[in-house]
């Protein structure tokens, strides 16, 4: 499965040479991980009153181009890997007009409870989504 939307470059993305700042490009990263989610039925306020958080592990980004004030960027998000422990969310971040990839991204993210400790085993429903996800 995997989950897209849109973005466009705005002045506060950019930096002073007005290409996009690298933090907006992590910001669009999450905001597709959390889109992609609640497409599953999995919204990350309900997930954390039932005693379930998400953190971030793990980034790799590699930064391949620079998009501009006023670009069309679509970000696209799916599962890579699911060891049942931990899921690694692939995303990319394009130019909607061409096609050319700004980012590629690997993101690991694991369960814990509220109070910090680590789930052994990501807990149900997350276990059955993220394994359907890479079917």
């Amino acid at each position: 499965m995997e989950h897209k939307f849109e973005q466009k470059v705005y002045y506060a993305d950019t930096d002073a040479y007005g290409v996009v700042w690298h933090g907006a490009y992590l910001r669009w990263l999450e905001m597709g991980r959390v889109m992609w989610c609640e497409t599953t039925g999995n919204n990350l306020i309900e997930l954390k009153n039932n005693d379930i958080v998400l953190p971030v592990t793990n980034i790799n980004v590699r930064y391949k181009a620079s998009a501009r004030l006023n670009d069309d960027v679509v970000i696209t998000t799916k599962i890579e890997k699911f060891n049942g422990f931990c899921v690694t969310f692939k995303q990319q971040i394009l130019s909607k007009e061409t096609g050319k990839v700004f980012i590629d991204a690997s993101i690991d993210v694991v369960a814990i409870h509220n109070d910090g400790k680590l789930y052994r085993k990501m807990p149900s429903p997350l276990f059955e989504i993220f394994e359907r996800a890479l079917i």
